[in-house]
């Protein structure tokens, strides 16, 4: 049984239609990845699973659950965390602060930032973010401020703040945007930990070698729709895809 599932959904604004009849199914334990060129309704189809947008028609199931009408934060506690395509910490924080933040809102069932300062006293908290650090490699610089680390660090630091809420779905927006080539590998590497803990995984991402390193499965999506999906091996031969995304390039 998949653990996603997206039926018939459209979005429209005003005279676009950015998302037209988009099915797919997500199965447990797999990494998907959603492909397609600019404006091809990727990152609308992203915010409609995350509670952000709501389709005008169409079933988006997570877990047997529907996810529509579920405001953002109901939606993360059902268990379904979103890695952004700008890291999104706090910079005045240190790291084992930021990853202790998510830790107890995922423990209180709410996120009051006005109210982080207790949590920071609270051994248990504070362990649990030691750990999560430690999975993703920062744990030696957990005492320092977060808009100090390089871009490649941030993002293992947001995934830390991901993984201490203990996700089943994992949705990552162009998790490599903005990286040398070094910083990509590292972080397709912890990427890999992460789904052979069986962390479902959405991928959105333009950079192929990420794609094809990662994915079990990738949708294609051009002009709001679903034109291919397929095993990683037989979309890089699909014609259909090569014309759509890279003007009939081999991917």
């Amino acid at each position: 049984m998949a653990i996603l599932t997206v039926r018939n959904v459209n979005k429209r604004f005003g005279g676009l239609k950015a998302l037209d009849d988009v099915n797919l199914e997500v199965q447990p334990g797999t990494v998907h990845a959603i492909i397609g060129p600019n404006g091809a309704g990727k990152s609308t189809l992203l915010n409609c699973f995350v509670g952000r947008l709501e389709p005008d028609t169409g079933v988006v199931d997570f877990d047997g659950v529907s996810l529509l009408g579920m405001k953002p934060h109901e939606i993360n506690q059902a268990g379904v965390s979103r890695v952004f395509q700008t890291p999104e910490i706090f910079g005045d924080l240190t790291l084992v602060e930021n990853v202790m933040l998510p830790a107890f809102a995922r423990r209180d069932g709410a996120f009051r930032i006005n109210g982080w300062r207790p949590v920071l006293s609270e051994t248990g908290i504070r362990e649990l973010a030691m750990e999560m650090l430690r999975d993703v490699g920062l744990a030696d610089h957990a005492q320092t401020v977060a808009s100090q680390l390089s871009r490649g660090d941030k993002r293992r630091l947001e995934l830390a703040m991901c993984l201490v809420q203990e996700p089943k779905l994992l949705l990552l927006d162009e998790p490599t945007a903005g990286m040398a080539r070094a910083d990509t590998n590292n972080t397709i590497d912890l990427l890999k930990v992460i789904a052979g803990r069986g962390i479902t995984m959405v991928v959105i991402e333009h950079d192929m070698h990420v794609v094809f390193s990662l994915a079990d499965r990738v949708s294609v999506l051009a002009q709001g729709t679903v034109i291919a999906e397929d095993v990683p091996e037989r979309i890089k031969g699909n014609q259909k895809v090569q014309d759509a995304y890279l003007g009939g390039a081999h991917l």
